[in-house]
């Protein structure tokens, strides 16, 4: 007679190798990681937004589009020469502005025969047209508040910024991030100086 099916303890246990296991829960970790580092340095390094207005021409032309370090300023606060990006008075509903700072918190302010002077001293950015047309309300020396930015365009006579009473000083809460990279167009690809 046959053996029946029954019991047998010779069968051979199924073995899990461990090792790949081990290898693809490393490998899904790696990509999770790498996505995350992505996104972060994505969201606030190269956030990208388009230049409306010819008021930073020749630096940035109207229709360029801009990288904004959104980072930066959690570190350190704006300094003169900064190209910053700003929603004048916080306006959620206005499109972003994108502007050189001049005038840092405690600086004194002011524009004489087309020209800026800051704490009495001649400020020039060696970029676009120095002398202006309009002063605005920085005819007469004002003094910077603890959070404010004086800021201007590179294109002096056709910028709208710190001169006009809507725009205003800039508050540093309302500062989304420094304007640091032109990737387009081609022709201005870039640093920004």
């Amino acid at each position: 007679m046959g053996r029946g099916k029954g019991l047998s303890f010779n069968k051979k246990r199924k073995v899990i190798r461990t090792g790949m296991i081990q290898n693809a829960v490393l490998w899904i970790g790696e990509c999770v990681l790498a996505f995350a580092i992505g996104c972060i340095l994505v969201y606030y390094f190269m956030t990208s937004l388009t230049c409306v207005g010819q008021a930073m021409e020749p630096t940035v032309e109207s229709g360029a589009q801009v990288l904004v370090n959104r980072f930066i300023y959690s570190l350190a606060s704006p300094k003169p020469g900064d190209v910053i990006v700003f929603k004048p008075n916080g306006n959620a509903n206005a499109h972003y502005y994108m502007r050189r700072v001049v005038g840092v918190p405690g600086d004194r302010v002011q524009i004489l025969e087309g020209f800026i002077y800051i704490n009495g001293e001649l400020f020039e950015t060696g970029t676009g047209n120095e002398q202006m047309d309009y002063s605005g309300v920085a005819e007469e020396e004002l003094t910077l508040g603890k959070d404010e930015y004086f800021v201007l365009g590179d294109n002096r006579n056709a910028s709208e910024d710190s001169r006009n009473a809507d725009i205003g000083n800039v508050r540093r809460r309302d500062i989304y991030g420094q304007a640091w990279f032109v990737r387009y167009p081609w022709n201005n690809f870039g640093m920004i100086p």
